[in-house]
Formats: C-alpha cells, structure tokens, sequence
C-alpha cells in the first residue's frame, strides 16, 4: 500500500517541478528584462532632459575647459541652437571628463598589482586559522561608506601627502614631468587616485580570491611536486588559467571608480577651467563636479545649467557603458583564443 501511494504521488510531484521550474525561468526572466528596462529609461531620461544643453553647448562640452555659469543676475538671455541661457554661460566638460578618465586610471594602476597579491596571499599564504578574519576584514573594506574614506583622506591621506609624498618628489625627481613638482596642499590627482584605489581594492581582492579558491588544487599541488616553486606556479599556471576572470574584476572595480563622488569631491581640489599640469595639481571628476556646482545650478533662471550638469551626466553614462562593451569584447576575443588553442 505504502509502495502504491508512494507511486501515485510521483505525477503531482513532477508537475510540481515543472511549475517550480517555469516559475524560476519566467522570474529570472523577467528581472533580466526589467534591469534592462531600467538602464534604457534612465538613458532615454538623460537624453530628453539634457538635449536643451546639448543644442546650446555643441561640441564645446567635450572640448572646452571653461566651465561658467555665466551673469544669473543681469537682463536678457543668450541663444544659441534654438535655446536661451545666462549671458556669458560656457559649459566645458574637458576638465572633468580628463579627470574622471586619470584619476579612475591612475586608482587601478595601483590598485590592480595589490588586490592581485593581497587575493594570492589569502589562498596560499595566510594560515588556515587566519584566513577567516582576513577574509572577513577585506570584505568589510568594501562595505565601508565613501564618505568614511573621504574623511580618513582629509585627515590623513593629504596631509601625507603634503607633507612627505611631495617634498620627497620634489627633492629626487624634480626633472621629470608630471610627478616631479611640489605637493601643495595635497589635494589633488593622486589623492583621488590614491583614495580611488583603496575603494575599488577590496572589490577586486575579494572577487580574484573567489576566483583563485576554484583553480583545482590537485593542479596546484602537482605543479609544486614536479619542483615548481610556488610563485611560478601561481604566475605561470594560475594566473593565466584566471586572465578572463580577473579582467572582468578590474572592470567592476573601474564601474565604481568612474562614478565614485563624495570621497573624490573631499580630496580632489575641485578644480575648475584648468587641467593638471602634475599628479598633486587640483583635479575634479563628472560626479564630484555634478554634486558641487548643483546648487549654484539651481540658481540659474534659464535652467540651463542643470541641464548642463544632466549633460555630464549622460556623458559619464557613455563612458561607464562604454567600457563595459569593450571589456566584453575583450573577454569574447580571449574565450576564442582559449578555445582555438
């Protein structure tokens, strides 16, 4: 009896599975559909809303460096491409798109080779007993809000700065350009790359851990038992095993360095309408300078400002986007290097 009942419940029991896993494919579905949905309303949005700036401005948003709100409180208005704005107002974005593009830069030029060590190190050199609160401590890292790390930058990152990273420049590389000037007052470039690199880190650490628990074990140990050391086993035969994964960490890092805001507004200079002549010259980046000149766009009648800064926006929604689909590109083009090999 027992044995008849348990057969008879076996057709609900399949029908259960296949309604639990219709659910699961039209679920899965239907979010893929809806972020997709959401990233093309908020570029149509950024578009419909910035198109007046970008009749007004034209080309001189890319290539202009000067950035002026223009004369708010005198009479009559400025037209150009069938637009008005203030008398005066020039909305150059160069300064910032330069910006945003060195200082995400310079953050995984320093920010890559240490999260590469720091994730090697948790697999194969951090005692067993340990690896747990490390693990836990860099996960931490990532979770910590931007605004904490622009207040450590305030407090220490640019007085370090200031006072020991740009004398120490000053005195053994003066001859060379870019690097080899005085300080300051610390804020600058390389303290939003700097500060840039110790946010994006724990991403990239915690994701190449990840990454490196999966390579087989067996490999790894039977490369050691034919006289490998260990460091040419993990540079020889783990990295290149992981090349497709690690890039495509970097470029998760790189998404939230591009629009990384409070932590660069605090420690970047917030230049305006000049470009950094060294790395310790006063940088400002599409977030940081959106979040700052809001207010003072508010104040412009004609509106037009605020559309300007909609219209940085939009431009730093291309270049997010736009780095996102070469990564693809270059991760398809490897796969099909592997594969062929």
């Amino acid at each position: 009896m027992a044995i008849r009942n348990a057969g008879a419940l076996k057709p609900a029991h399949r029908r259960s599975l296949l309604s639990s896993g219709v659910v699961f494919r039209f679920g899965t579905g239907f979010m893929a559909l809806l972020t997709a949905a959401i990233v093309f309303l908020i570029a149509v949005f950024l578009v419909l809303y910035s198109y007046p700036a970008i009749r007004f401005n034209g080309v001189d948003i890319l290539t202009s460096p000067i950035w002026n709100l223009g004369n708010q409180y005198g009479t009559g208005v400025e037209h150009r491409g069938g637009f008005a704005g203030a008398p005066g107002a020039s909305f150059g974005g160069a300064v910032f798109i330069v910006g945003t593009l060195a200082s995400s830069a310079l953050a995984m030029l320093v920010a890559t080779p240490l999260a590469i060590l720091v994730a090697i190190a948790m697999v194969y050199r951090v005692p067993r007993p340990l690896r747990l609160p490390v693990n836990t401590l860099v996960e931490l890292m990532a979770g910590v809000p931007s605004v904490v790390y622009g207040l450590w930058g305030i407090g220490v990152l640019v007085p370090w700065i200031a006072h020991a990273v740009g004398p120490f420049f000053s005195a053994h590389f003066s001859g060379i350009p870019f690097i080899g000037a005085g300080a300051g007052s610390g804020n600058g470039l390389l303290a939003a790359g700097l500060i840039l690199a110790v946010m994006v880190f724990p991403i990239m650490a915690a994701t190449m851990r990840d990454v490196i628990y999966r390579f087989p074990q067996d490999v790894f140990e039977a490369s050691i038992g034919l006289g490998a050391t260990s460091w040419k086993t993990v540079t020889r035969l783990v990295l290149p095993a992981i090349r497709l994964q690690v890039l495509a960490a970097m470029m998760l890092a790189l998404g939230r360095a591009l629009g990384e805001t409070m932590a660069v507004l605090m420690v970047c200079g917030s230049a305006l309408n000049s470009f950094p002549s060294d790395i310790f010259q006063p940088v400002n980046t599409i977030a940081a300078v959106i979040v700052s000149q809001l207010d003072s766009a508010l104040t412009d009648p004609t509106g037009m400002a605020e559309r300007s800064l909609a219209e940085l926006a939009l431009i730093l929604f291309v270049i997010t986007l736009s780095v996102n689909f070469l990564a693809r590109i270059i991760m398809r083009g490897a796969d099909r290097v592997k594969r062929t090999v």
